[in-house]
């Protein structure tokens, strides 16, 4: 398929990859040409079986709500000056979708032909996907994005819903036939979940938290990078940089609903704990502009984690609490919950299950 510009009249604005065998590409590769595995000295690799080409590391779509149009738009050209070409947002971010508008006018600057363009959307239904997809498509100025995804699964009943008559994948499938989505994927929050969307369809990506704290605390993520390593598909870590839950009482150094790598020490290692997954293809850092930033740096001196790093994690692993693990047992007693999780989280999973 022919890939395609922003549209016109918008307005110009200012086990590892290394150590193991990757799944698809075998032991050490990154299966691009030299010429090709970085650029600005931030690496890529190939998504998956797509053949896609993708920055270690992805812009947050979500850090926009934190910010005014002006520093949105510096923040990804400096993103994608800095190597990154891999953006990441949905409808939900932000209020009426300002995350959207705000990476819709931001990117204007940008040719089309040099970003992977990834969104998503919450309804299950055929004709509530449909109407999202489109009204995403107006919002960010363009008239296809390289991967749509059903954002934020929870239970094995929404993925049923998805995939069955007059489910959201038939506006996906529809949409890929008319040129408007490229690759399918999914994000998840819960193993139960993200097994069944797996199991039920062939999606080319799934983005799901890998991350050292909830990796050690309880093998979160396990069951789904072995899945992903047989279907020889790529990953998306999420919540890479996450410190845990906030210990009640805690005094919160930002306004976020879970805690966040500070320095770039922790960020560094972190990333590498992520990047050394099977199939993981990028990382998705926390909401910030300025952890971003480091996110990015981290992405540029990656090596393949060692065991003395390894170690270093799991003791501080120890010292944090899962963020996941009630979310977890929740979907594994069956049923979506009637109350949100974390109350300041800006965008909890289930449509209509929440105030």
């Amino acid at each position: 398929m022919k890939r395609r510009s922003f549209l016109k009249g918008a307005g110009a604005a200012a086990g590892s990859y290394a150590l193991g065998v990757h799944p698809v590409l075998g032991a050490g590769r990154s299966g691009l040409k030299k010429k090709d595995r970085e650029v600005a000295g931030l690496p890529r690799r190939v998504l998956g079986q797509t053949g896609e080409k993708l920055s270690v590391v992805g812009f947050p779509g979500l850090a926009l709500r934190h910010y005014e149009q002006e520093q949105c738009n510096a923040g990804i050209v400096k993103a994608f000056e800095g190597g990154l070409n891999y953006f990441d947002v949905a409808p939900a971010y932000g209020k009426d979708g300002e995350c959207e508008v705000k990476m819709g006018i931001g990117l204007q600057g940008i040719d089309r032909d040099r970003i992977f363009l990834a969104c998503k959307t919450k309804m299950r239904d055929k004709e509530g996907a449909r109407k999202e997809l489109e009204r995403s498509l107006k919002r960010l100025k363009t008239d296809y994005f390289d991967l749509y995804q059903m954002h934020c699964i929870f239970t094995p009943e929404e993925v049923r819903q998805a995939l069955g008559p007059g489910g959201a994948m038939e506006t996906f499938l529809k949409a890929k036939e008319e040129g408007k989505i490229r690759h399918i994927g999914f994000s998840a929050h819960t193993t139960k979940g993200a097994l069944e969307a797996m199991r039920g369809f062939r999606f080319d990506t799934v983005m799901f938290p890998i991350n050292f704290v909830e990796y050690f605390i309880f093998g979160f993520g396990k069951e789904v990078l072995e899945l992903a390593t047989r279907q020889r598909m790529a990953v998306f870590a999420m919540k890479a940089i996450s410190g845990g839950a906030w210990p009640k009482g805690a005094q919160r150094n930002r306004k976020w609903w879970y805690r966040t790598l500070e320095e770039q020490s922790q960020i560094d290692m972190a990333v590498r704990f992520s990047l050394s997954r099977e199939c993981v293809t990028a990382v998705i850092p926390a909401s910030f502009l300025d952890l971003l930033d480091k996110t990015i740096e981290a992405g540029r001196t990656y090596q393949p984690i060692t065991a003395a790093e390894t170690e270093k994690l799991k003791k501080l692993a120890g010292t944090r609490e899962s963020m996941f693990l009630k979310q977890q047992e929740r979907a594994a007693r069956g049923g979506l919950p009637v109350h949100p999780f974390y109350p300041d989280s800006p965008h909890e999973c289930c449509p209509g299950a929440y105030a």
